[in-house]
């Protein structure tokens, strides 16, 4: 059905996009940075510290369904609009918590707000691009999801360390860094409303309405920005399409889901997301990362595994001048550093999965970042261990494979409900893995390592049954 190509409408729709993934972690994540920093004040624990990170999971497992289906029924952009603003405003309020309990109820509800942003807007994406060029935009998009713990932790940096406290008599509390941080972490979700209402409806979306016109309307639109430097119009006054799409019951959407033809795609997508718990990882990173320079300041722990040095009994001396509870900067250097280094690696595998097909780079991503995840108990060297750390996380990216696979599987009335659902897979296993994981880093450090990572290892071996689209797209080209 693509008929406005691409260009200048499609970049600035892939920008937002990404800019929407980053709101999206700011509201959904940022307790991996708030949390260490507000423990002074909060007096939490490391069970309530725990409590903090993985309860707005929660909040997403539970929304992002809800999204997915009323995205479906309600129209995509108007839902995306609805949950950036919604959850901004929530978690504004959330910098005003009095104790820990109401910052974890306040962060619940802002990620439930939230939660069907990632989908939402990665399913407008993809709908409104030609299909020729939608591995390469999921693709950059993911490496700006890649890149989103990296950003928070460069808004954190000059905010952290600040050392002002003023008391809200009224409330009781002092308004400091932290409390800061979670207001600046609601300005790229008020960005991005605003942007997006510049921005047109998915054109399929329309057409799935049932409504040609306004889809005629808006490839027009999108075909004259997209053909900005030429007065050729698009001409078009009907469009032809497979199958016409009309709204359905909540059941009958549902239910085509798990028959077939769809039941095994649904089945090992989230057979897939179940096995992506590295974000738990990802989750921990920045208290990980603090642990690490804190050690290696003192001139110690360079013959330790990551394990040793997270477990090190070493005394470490306090700066009077540093605002209690904060993380080390050099630490959110290391996590910037992360998620840029592995930004930087998808940019290069979008270019590369053309040719080799998402499948197939599933399958080798899944076992080398699996084998290095294993590898860092075997070797006792800080800076190996880092680098070994950073190739496991490398495996985050699957996350946008993944978006790229069911988009390509699902049919377009049932499209954000499937990557919603697959998504969910991710969001439960990640509220167990990061209470699981906390436990095993303190208790048991390499038995965390060595499960995970053998799970995402296994997880080539389900990609495996999933269709070769590199060998399809192949027949594709003989046949025409």
């Amino acid at each position: 059905m693509f008929y406005p190509g691409f260009g200048l409408y499609s970049y600035i729709l892939t920008a937002l996009t990404g800019l929407v993934i980053v709101s999206y972690g700011c509201i959904g994540y940022g307790s991996t940075i708030i949390v260490p920093s507000s423990a002074c004040e909060l007096n939490t624990t490391s069970a309530q510290q725990g409590l903090l990170v993985s309860a707005p999971i929660i909040g997403a497992i539970i929304g992002a369904i809800v999204w997915g289906y009323v995205a479906d029924r309600h129209g995509r952009r108007s839902m995306l609009l609805v949950s950036l603003l919604s959850s901004s405003a929530i978690n504004a309020v959330a910098s005003l918590s009095v104790n820990w309990i109401m910052l974890l109820i306040l962060q619940f509800i802002a990620t439930l707000s939230s939660s069907g942003q990632y989908t939402i807007s990665m399913t407008i994406l993809c709908e409104s691009v030609p299909m020729a060029k939608r591995n390469t935009v999921l693709l950059l998009v993911t490496s700006i999801f890649l890149m989103a713990q990296g950003i928070m932790a460069a808004l954190a940096m000059p905010v952290i360390p600040l050392t002002f406290s003023y008391h809200l008599s009224s409330l009781g509390i002092y308004w400091n860094s932290w409390r800061t941080l979670v207001l600046v972490y609601s300005i790229p979700s008020l960005v991005c409303a605003a942007w997006l209402m510049f921005m047109q409806e998915s054109p399929k979306y329309t057409l799935a309405q049932g409504d040609e016109e306004r889809t005629i309307q808006i490839l027009r639109l999108i075909h004259r920005i997209n053909n900005r430097n030429t007065n050729e119009e698009l001409q078009v006054k009907g469009i032809l399409q497979e199958s016409l799409q009309v709204k359905t019951s909540t059941k009958n959407q549902i239910l085509p889901l798990f028959k077939r033809p769809l039941v095994k795609y649904t089945l090992i997508m989230t057979i897939l997301s179940v096995f992506h718990q590295v974000t738990a990882f990802g989750v921990w990173l920045p208290i990980i990362a603090n642990k690490y320079v804190n050690l290696l300041q003192t001139g110690q722990g360079s013959d330790l595994t990551l394990c040793g040095i997270y477990n090190a009994d070493i005394e470490i001396a306090e700066d009077v001048d540093a605002v209690p509870c904060a993380l080390n900067i050099t630490a959110l250097v290391i996590v910037l550093g992360v998620g840029a280094l592995n930004s930087i690696i998808n940019i290069l595998i979008s270019v590369i999965v053309v040719y080799t097909g998402r499948r197939n780079t599933v399958i080798v991503i899944a076992t080398f970042s699996g084998t290095s995840g294993i590898l860092i108990n075997l070797v006792p060297n800080a800076i190996v261990n880092l680098v070994l750390f950073g190739i496991y996380l490398m495996a985050m990216m699957l996350i946008g494979l993944y978006t790229a696979i069911s988009v390509a599987l699902f049919p377009t009335n049932l499209r954000a409900l499937a990557v919603s659902l697959t998504m969910t897979g991710v969001r439960i296993g990640s509220f167990a893995s990061i209470q699981i994981l906390k436990f095993l880093l303190v208790n048991n450090c390499e038995v965390g390592f060595y499960v995970y990572a053998s799970i995402l290892t296994l997880s080539a071996v389900v990609a495996s049954f999933l269709p070769n689209d590199r060998l399809l797209m192949q027949q594709k080209e003989v046949s025409e």
